[in-house]
Parts: C-alpha cells; sequence; structure tokens
C-alpha cells in the first residue's frame, strides 16, 4: 500500500517547493508590490496574485499528473512561470492601467487577471499534461 509513498513525497514536496519559488520568482517579476499591497488590505492585489498562484498551482498539477520524473517537473514548472509572466504581460496590453487600477484597488482589475491567469494555468496544464 504505501510502496510508492517515497514517489509521493519527493513528487509533493518538489511540487510546494516549486509553487512557492515560482510565487516568489512571479512577485519579483512583476512590476506590483502584490504582498506589501495585500498587507495594506487591497483586495484586486489579492485576486490578481491569488489568480496567479492558482494558475501556477495548475500548470504544476498538469506536469505531476503526467510524469515519474522529478526534473521533468522541475523544468516544465518553470516554463509555467514563464507563461504566468506572459499572462501578466498580456493583461498589462489589454488593460493599459492594469498596475494602477490595481494600485487603487480595483476591484474588477484584480478579477481580470485572476481570471486571465487561471485560464493560462489551465491551458498549460493540458498541454503539459497531453
Amino acid at each position: 500500500m504505501f510502496a510508492n509513498f517515497g514517489l509521493y513525497a519527493a513528487f509533493l514536496g518538489t511540487s510546494l517547493a516549486l509553487l512557492l519559488s515560482a510565487t516568489a520568482a512571479y512577485v519579483m517579476i512583476t512590476p506590483l508590490q502584490e504582498v506589501r499591497l495585500i498587507r495594506g488590505g487591497n483586495r484586486a492585489a489579492a485576486l490578481s496574485l491569488g489568480g496567479a498562484v492558482i494558475g501556477l498551482a495548475l500548470t504544476v498539477f498538469g506536469v505531476a499528473s503526467s510524469t515519474f520524473v522529478v526534473l521533468e517537473l522541475l523544468a516544465w514548472g518553470a516554463a509555467g512561470v514563464a507563461m504566468q509572466v506572459a499572462a501578466y504581460v498580456v493583461v498589462s496590453l489589454v488593460l493599459p492601467d492594469y498596475r494602477r487600477q490595481i494600485e487603487s484597488d480595483q476591484v474588477s482589475y484584480g478579477i481580470a487577471g485572476a481570471a486571465f491567469s487561471i485560464a493560462v494555468g489551465i491551458l498549460n496544464a493540458g498541454a503539459i499534461a497531453g
């Protein structure tokens, strides 16, 4: 029953580490100061970052469900981070005031950013899982 526990633990640990490091990378790469804004009660920033984290988690899920190789999980996870940053760039181009509106706590912008990040995460997961 527990024969695969080691692989499970390795994948779960790697997945969690990848999610945390990917989230940290996303926060450092994007120009918003999401954590500072969230600590200040900014709901739009919380929605936007929350959507990005869900998108990243979906990408990691897609990889983890289609491989038994931890290095593949890491490599495709890095690709997922790149796609989430690309999603941020696209949203910023479609909604030119995105950064300012998030900083001003315009919840509708946070929802739009979150929705797009989650959609990219779903597509990413599907493309990776095959």
